[in-house]
């Protein structure tokens, strides 16, 4: 006699943990949007300016990159720099090689002219953090020792910046944090790019309580992921969720490299991600603060609103352009 699993916890569409601790990922949510976590396979031709390959970084624990390689133009004088990413889904759910990730960082690889490394990271709840840290932190290091024909050839690691979508924000701060106390050369870091990272306290902010919840974010997402993800016993007080918080090293004693901070006007944990910026700022650390108007949280992910709503559009134009001027002057 076979017994059925069963569910023991969920996040609606997302994810659901069952009891024999497996743990199922296939989007259960309205169809029409599925494709934006269907897995784009790796191209070693070049579309639309930019070929792509999965690169494994180190064979005992199975922890591979997707390297984005815009293709060479005449203008490209130099090396090109190396912008390190990390995935959002709250530590908890979504892939390196999702087509949400492909749309946004393609694009991006063609319009900074930067080779993307973006990181396979692993998942609660089956790998608590500090796990995702953890491999964000190995991917930098690879760099350094990578023999990767790409990289070799067209990166310049005098100018690594690290960039995040929402929990990957984190993983900026993180693997910034940790970079910052120890020789990394012949990498430098040369900026961290959080955007809209998941920066939160136990306690409900105002933006939490008062702005409308997002496809990328709810007020259930922010919960459950981070019950999954943190370490058993911990709370968002936690220094990787809170690193503006007590629990956290003190950011004036951080090595940071200069900072563009990116949030939304419209994203429920703003105010959270505000206080952040504002310890920073007060810490004397090199942070440009840039304000997407009229959004909510990771709106340039949803390619749906970007093809078919203006304003979302507009805002991931800006988006784009204002990373891309922060790369170039640094």
């Amino acid at each position: 006699m076979v017994c059925e699993r069963k569910i023991v916890d969920e996040v609606s569409g997302w994810l659901r943990v069952y009891d024999d601790r497996s743990v199922d990922r296939k989007w259960t949510g309205p169809p029409e949007v599925k494709f934006m976590s269907d897995p784009v396979p790796p191209h070693e031709e070049f579309v639309d300016g930019v070929a792509t390959r999965d690169v494994q970084v180190n064979s005992e624990s199975g922890l591979r990159v997707r390297i984005y390689l815009p293709e060479p133009m005449a203008e490209d004088s130099a090396k090109l720099p190396v912008v390190l990413h990390f995935h959002g889904g709250g530590f908890c759910i979504s892939q390196a090689d999702w087509n949400m990730y492909y749309n946004i960082y393609s694009t991006l690889a063609v319009r900074v002219r930067a080779i993307i490394v973006s990181v396979y990271l692993r998942l609660a709840p089956e790998h608590r953090l500090p796990a995702a840290c953890d491999d964000g932190y190995s991917a930098l290091l690879w760099l350094r020792e990578s023999q990767e024909p790409w990289l070799n050839q067209y990166a310049d690691l005098s100018r690594v910046f690290l960039i995040g979508d929402s929990s990957g924000g984190n993983i900026v701060h993180e693997v910034a944090a940790r970079a910052g106390e120890t020789d990394i050369s012949p990498v430098r870091l040369a900026g961290a790019i959080p955007i809209h990272p998941g920066f939160v306290r136990p306690e409900r902010s105002t933006s939490e309580l008062e702005q409308p919840e997002s496809p990328f974010l709810t007020l259930e997402m922010v919960d459950k992921f981070l019950s999954f993800a943190l370490p058993v016993g911990s709370t968002k007080n936690h220094p990787i969720t809170c690193p503006m918080g007590g629990m956290a090293p003190s950011i004036d004693g951080l090595n940071l490299p200069p900072v563009l901070f990116c949030v939304a006007d419209m994203d429920l944990i703003k105010d959270t991600e505000m206080e952040y910026y504002e310890a920073l700022k007060k810490a004397n650390k090199k942070v440009e603060l840039f304000v997407s108007s009229g959004v909510g949280h990771s709106f340039y992910l949803n390619k749906i609103a970007v093809d078919f709503d203006p304003h979302t559009a507009k805002e991931t134009e800006k988006l784009i352009t204002a990373v891309k001027e922060f790369i170039n002057k640094h």
